[in-house]
C-alpha cells in the first residue's frame, strides 16, 4: 500500500512485481484450462483421428490462363498422339455401346436402379404383355395439336378434348396399377417395395410407346406373364 509522502523503497517495487507476475500467470493458467477439453472423455480411436485430423495444404487457383493449361496438362497425364486418341475414343464408343445392349437386353448387372430386382422385372412383363390405353397418350396429344394448327377453328374444342383424354388414361392407369399390385402380391409374398411405387412405375413404363421402353420389351404383347 502506498502512503503520502512515502517514498517506495527498492523491496516494495519487487513485491509488486512478483504479485503482477502472479495474477498474469493465474490469467494464462485459466485461459488454457477454457481452451482445454473437459476431461473424462475416452480417447479417440486411429480411425476417427485419421479421419478428424487437418488435410494437407491445397493448391492454390492458377491465377493465369497459361497456369491453368499447365495443371490440365499435368492432370491430364502424358500428351497421346492422334491414332492413339482415335483407339481411345473408338475404344470407349464401343465400351459404351456394349454396356447400353447389355442394359436393354435386360441384364441385371447393366439395370439403372429403378429397374434392378426381380419384381420390376416382373411388373415390365405384365405390363408389356398387356395393349395398354397409356402408350396412345403422346400420339394422341401430338395428333390433336397438330389438327389445332391445321384448323384454327378446333382450338375451341381441344381443351375438352384434353380433358377426356387425361380422365380416360387416368383410370386405365389406376387399373394397371390394382392388377400390378394384385400379381405382385401373389407371386411375391414377401416384397415390401409400397404398392404406390409399383403403380408409378407400372404406368410410368406403359405411358411411353413400345419400342421407347427401357430396357428391351423381354414378352410379347398378349403373352401369358405367371
Amino acid at each position: 500500500m502506498k502512503l503520502l509522502g512515502r517514498k517506495k523503497t527498492h523491496d516494495e517495487d519487487l513485491d509488486e512485481v512478483a504479485v503482477a507476475q502472479d495474477a498474469a500467470d493465474s490469467a494464462d493458467v485459466a485461459s488454457r484450462g477454457t481452451r482445454t477439453g473437459p476431461k473424462g472423455r475416452p480417447t479417440p480411436k486411429r480411425d476417427t483421428a485419421r479421419r478428424s485430423a487437418k488435410k494437407g495444404p491445397v493448391a492454390p487457383a492458377p491465377m493465369t490462363a497459361a497456369e491453368a493449361r499447365a495443371r490440365r496438362k499435368t492432370l491430364a497425364g502424358p500428351k497421346l498422339s492422334r491414332d492413339e486418341r482415335r483407339e481411345q475414343k473408338l475404344s470407349n464408343r464401343a465400351r459404351m455401346t456394349d454396356r447400353r445392349e447389355r442394359m436393354m437386353a435386360g441384364e441385371e448387372g447393366y439395370l439403372l436402379q429403378r429397374d434392378q430386382g426381380p419384381v420390376r422385372r416382373y411388373v415390365r412383363d405384365v405390363v408389356d404383355s398387356r395393349r395398354n390405353l397409356l402408350g396412345l397418350f403422346m400420339p394422341s396429344t401430338l395428333t390433336l395439336l397438330f389438327m389445332t394448327f391445321g384448323v384454327p377453328q378446333l382450338q375451341l374444342y381441344l381443351s375438352p378434348a384434353m380433358l377426356g383424354l387425361a380422365l380416360i388414361m387416368g383410370g386405365d392407369a389406376v387399373i394397371l396399377a390394382r392388377k400390378v399390385n394384385k400379381m405382385v402380391d401373389a407371386k411375391f409374398p414377401s416384397n415390401t417395395e409400397s404398392h404406390w411405387k409399383l403403380g408409378l412405375y407400372a404406368a410410368g413404363r406403359a405411358s411411353q410407346m413400345r419400342r421407347m421402353r427401357t430396357p428391351r420389351p423381354q414378352v410379347g404383347r398378349g403373352s401369358s406373364v405367371e
